[in-house]
């Protein structure tokens, strides 16, 4: 392959100082035969075996949740992402992308799905020795048994490493004695094995295989929870329970390596479940906007209401075009390390680290969309909407939670900017000298010449914001090591940053992948897709002027400010767009086809 054919694969964060092309992206209009095949299969299993059972599941009546996952064994499908030595499946990351995304419309089955594949399992196929993971992973991929992760503990949430559980060696040296408490883990109630992290002898946080059978281990009550009231959430106790010494997971004192690096995959995963919750609830407004008449016609034909349906499909066209645009990096991220020599499950492990970043960045953007497209949703429904009949209600719970697991959006927006620095001073992203080349631009006049091709003006905008993310973390930065600033204590400046670095990547995954549409055979008018382009881009604009403007006057001042302030506009200046147009454009499809149909 020459070089001007070769995709390009960019490292982590480094989406910032470098373009990509709409070649070096996977959609998901690009889905082959088998992928096909898969989808319909796990959508099959939740329009006949999940959706039929909602009530008993949100009842958590006894055996149902289990039954469920027995049968997801029995398909292969809790071991798509496992190795086939263990029993898997061993599909590839765009594929298994496909199935948690059909699987996001389960509701509270979701989370017992997901802490089952992800966090129960992934320790153990990460960190676990080839006898553990020969003794558990294959019963886990059948379904034989259920898997619980036990972290959280009432004085220790965002502060994971501040556990208090604690682990004494037996003076025999066979076994491990536990002692605490945990609490808010998913499923709890029928879980057979607990990932559970403790500090042996105090202060060396660890990870340990527990077995749900071992003496001293109970169960709090079921939580009474807002939302996903079918997982069952209860606390875990620890009294004296003996953990053979063998059940040591990973390395001693290592298990914040553990805890962290299984997140980061659990954020991306939690993303896509998110982006298929959002499409069937905007299917819903569709549909009831359609069904329901006021004033001798469909809601419908309101304006007011085809400006909601416009903008859940916008948002959730630029959250699925980002989400595509992570899997096939993971993907081909970790094959890389596969050719390198690396095994199955270290590859898996180094590429989720690798694009730490963008799994953050999907984390907070899925779920804060998916919450927008429910309240929309629920708005667009009334009266009715309000109440338990439908699903709109439900749905409106069950979406909050995905804001505070996986790390609090919070957390994770601190994070997204303190990784992305880490890695510009570890060398591994140059940051620097794109900032400094940011700052001379400023000093020199601008140029006049118009963008060029049938989407110059949006390849212009991105290049821009890039700059603007640049000149803004870059005057932070200075500041902090001017000792003016400790970006440590300014978390409002640090999340206005993250929120810029997050628009930056989803409108330039949102421009690659309408750009790349124009070669794909589509039912949809490309119009469609230019008109979402456009509005999304038009909007992020204004946000992006805005957070860059905010964090500016929090930390400078005078010239500088003033300097800084030009550079707002100069680097915000994507031309004003008919969005009541573009909307109405886009709602009409919507409400033609009866459906979520982007």
């Amino acid at each position: 392959m020459d070089a001007v054919t070769q995709k390009t694969v960019l490292k982590g964060g480094e989406f910032l100082i470098k373009d990509s092309r709409p070649e070096d992206i996977f959609i998901p209009e690009e889905i082959n035969e088998e992928q096909k095949m898969i989808r319909n299969m796990v959508s099959d299993f939740l329009q006949n075996e999940i959706l039929p059972n909602i009530d008993k599941i949100e009842k958590q009546e006894e055996g149902v949740v289990v039954g469920l996952l027995n049968k997801l064994g029995e398909l292969g499908l809790l071991g798509s992402h496992m190795p086939e030595q263990y029993g898997g499946m061993e599909l590839d990351n765009n594929t298994n992308t496909l199935i948690n995304e059909k699987m996001g419309p389960s509701g509270s089955f979701s989370v017992s799905y997901a802490a089952h594949i992800g966090i129960g399992m992934l320790p153990i196929l990460y960190f676990g020795t080839e006898a553990q993971r020969e003794k558990y992973l294959p019963r886990l991929v059948s379904g034989e048994l259920q898997a619980a992760y036990c972290l959280t503990e009432p004085s220790s949430g965002s502060d994971a490493l501040a556990a208090k559980t604690r682990a004494d060696l037996s003076e025999d040296g066979k076994h491990y004695l536990l002692n605490g408490q945990k609490m808010w883990i998913s499923n709890a109630g029928f879980a057979d094995i607990f990932i559970v992290f403790a500090k042996i002898d105090g202060d060396k946080f660890t990870g340990f295989i527990v077995e749900r059978d071992s003496d001293g281990l109970t169960l709090g009550a079921e939580e009474d929870k807002m939302g996903i009231k079918g997982s069952s959430t209860r606390q875990v106790f620890f009294e004296n329970v003996k953990v053979p010494a063998d059940n040591v997971l990973g390395e001693i004192g290592k298990g914040h390596l553990i805890a962290f690096n299984v997140l980061n995959i659990g954020r991306f995963k939690l993303g896509a479940l998110c982006l298929g919750g959002a499409k069937m609830s905007a299917d819903t407004a569709v549909k009831y906007a359609n069904e329901r008449h006021q004033f001798d016609q469909p809601i419908s034909n309101f304006g007011a209401i085809r400006h909601k349906l416009a903008e859940q499909a916008t948002q959730i066209f630029a959250v699925e075009s980002a989400v595509y645009r992570v899997s096939n990096l993971l993907e081909e991220r970790k094959m890389h390390f596969v050719e390198q020599g690396d095994s199955f499950e270290v590859a898996k492990l180094k590429a989720a680290e690798e694009y730490a970043i963008e799994c953050s960045i999907l984390k907070v953007f899925g779920s804060e969309i998916l919450d927008f497209v429910v309240d929309e949703t629920l708005q667009i429904h009334g009266g009715m909407g309000f109440s338990e009949e439908g699903t709109a209600a439900r749905a409106y719970r069950d979406s909050r939670i995905n804001r505070i697991y996986e790390g609090t959006n919070e957390i994770n927006r601190m994070l997204t900017i303190d990784m992305l620095f880490k890695r510009a001073l570890k060398g591994k992203l140059d940051i620097v000298g794109p900032a400094w080349d940011v700052q001379k631009e400023l000093a020199s006049m601008p140029s006049l010449e118009k963008p060029e091709g049938t989407y110059g003006e949006e390849v212009k905008a991105i290049a821009e914001f890039k700059k603007l993310v640049l000149m803004v973390a870059g005057a932070a930065a200075k500041q902090q090591m001017d000792g003016k600033l400790n970006l440590k204590e300014e978390q409002e400046i640090l999340m206005n940053v993250a929120d810029m670095l997050s628009y930056l990547f989803i409108c330039e995954s949102t421009l690659l992948r309408t750009q790349k549409l124009h070669d794909v055979p589509s039912s949809i008018d490309q119009d469609l897709y230019d008109a979402m382009l456009r509005v999304y881009l038009n909007d992020a604009t204004a946000r992006m002027s805005k957070l860059a403007t905010d964090t500016l006057t929090a930390f400078a001042e005078g010239d500088l400010l003033r300097t800084m302030l030009m550079g707002v506009k100069r680097f915000t200046k994507y031309p004003p767009q008919n969005v009541v147009a573009l909307r109405r454009k886009i709602a009409a499809k919507l409400v033609e086809e009866n459906e979520y149909c982007f």
